[in-house]
């Protein structure tokens, strides 16, 4: 199903999140970022694996760069760095990690993006994942919101 990149999407289990990493890494192009918003535990991790995966080998073990701040990927098509941000306390030390030569040389996965205060690249998708119900109910919702480059551009979900 193609469908724009706008808009809210109900997640009922983990391969409907990673269904939708997919999605997202085949429209991600060069230059773009992808901001992964919403509280710890609400499948922002799960997310960046999917496009991870998508770009890579279904295999990759993809695991969240919270310690070491950023992973890169090189991938046939595109090469694509992972941030977690939760850990700066100021917007330049995103720059200081390689950020910007990121966005410079392929994409740019960014869990926290609020750490970057105001300073986000233009071209981004934002997706803000929130949990909705509980226990064996609890789903996520995936909320994205394209800026630049990502407006009206679809994905495939």
């Amino acid at each position: 199903m193609i469908l724009p990149a706008e808009g809210d999407f109900r997640l009922i289990d983990e391969a409907a999140t990673l269904r939708l990493g997919a999605g997202v890494a085949r429209a991600l192009e060069a230059g773009e970022a992808v901001c992964l918003w919403g509280p710890l535990g609400a499948g922002k991790t799960t997310l960046a694996r999917g496009v991870i995966r998508a770009l890579t080998d279904p295999m990759e073990e993809a695991p969240s760069p919270t310690f070491t701040l950023v992973q890169f990927y090189p991938a046939a098509r595109l090469r694509l760095a992972h941030f977690d941000l939760y850990r700066i306390s100021r917007p330049d030390e995103a720059h200081e990690i390689g950020l910007d030569e990121a966005l410079d040389d392929g994409a740019a996965l960014i869990e926290w993006p609020e750490r970057l205060a105001g300073h986000l690249p233009a071209d981004r998708l934002d997706i803000e994942l929130s949990i909705v119900g509980q226990g064996a109910g609890e789903q996520r919702l995936a909320r994205l919101t394209p800026h630049g480059a990502w407006e009206g551009r679809p994905i495939e979900f």
